[in-house]
Order: structure tokens, then C-alpha cells, then sequence
């Protein structure tokens, strides 16, 4: 059973799905640093510095209004649409940034494909090799 673990712990696709995970994770780290630190702000100042992470309805009446988001929770029950605004936003920028990254992969794997392949000369021995079994094909048996 261990060497059959080992088999499959081991597979090409198993490895590779482990990298995507791990580079995917690092990436996931890179694009919410970018939306949380570079784009909420901009959004923040062109909505007059909206926080949209602190928008939230109260649903019990010991949340005290005006209170951040956090603390609200602490409180009671809030409908947090503000912090679901955040993440959706954070979506869309993530996979607007996935479709750029996949497009110009395939932009390069189109151009991998258009290149003409070097058609590898074939020696002079195989060339007569060759010929010398096309005419013995079209000799009758005898």
C-alpha cells in the first residue's frame, strides 16, 4: 500500500496540481494586497472616502449605530453588505486580472504555433536507402 501511495503522491499531475495551488495561493496574496491597498483607496476617494468595508444594517437592537463593522459584529446580528460589496469587488478584480494573464498565454501559445518547424534534412544514405526499397517494392516476384 505504501509503494502504491508513493506512485500516486508522485504522478506528474499530482505535482503539478500542488504547484498551481501553491503559486495560485501566492497570487491569490499579490491580487487581495492590489485590490485592498491600491484600488479601494482610489474607489474610496472617488466616492468622497467611502469605506465600503463598514456598511452594515443592524438586525439586533444592542448593535449601537456608528460603530465599525467589527465591533457591530461583536454586538450582535448586522447584515454586513458593505464588507460582501469589498469581496465582490475583489472578485471582479481578480478575474478581470485572470483573463489578462490567460489571454496573453494564449497570445504567446498562438505565436508558438505559427512558427514554421526546421524540417530536419534527411542524410544521403537514408535517401538512397530509400529509393533502393521503392525499386525493389515495384520489381514483380520472381
Amino acid at each position: 500500500m505504501l509503494e502504491e501511495f508513493k506512485k500516486f503522491a508522485l504522478r506528474g499531475n499530482v505535482v503539478d496540481l500542488a504547484v498551481g495551488v501553491i503559486i495560485g495561493a501566492a497570487f491569490g496574496a499579490i491580487v487581495t494586497s492590489a485590490v485592498q491597498d491600491l484600488f479601494m483607496p482610489v474607489i474610496g476617494a472617488i466616492t468622497g472616502g467611502l469605506d465600503f468595508s463598514n456598511y452594515y444594517v443592524p438586525l439586533s437592537s444592542k448593535v449601537q449605530s456608528g460603530l465599525a463593522y467589527a465591533e457591530a459584529k461583536k454586538q450582535g446580528a448586522v447584515l454586513g453588505y458593505g464588507q460582501f460589496i469589498t469581496v465582490a469587488l475583489n472578485f471582479m478584480i481578480v478575474a478581470f486580472v485572470l483573463f489578462l494573464v490567460i489571454r496573453a498565454m494564449n497570445k504567446l501559445a498562438a505565436r508558438e504555433e505559427k512558427k514554421p518547424e526546421a524540417v530536419a534534412e534527411v542524410p544521403a544514405d537514408v535517401k538512397i536507402l530509400a529509393e533502393i526499397r521503392d525499386i525493389l517494392a515495384t520489381r514483380p516476384a520472381a
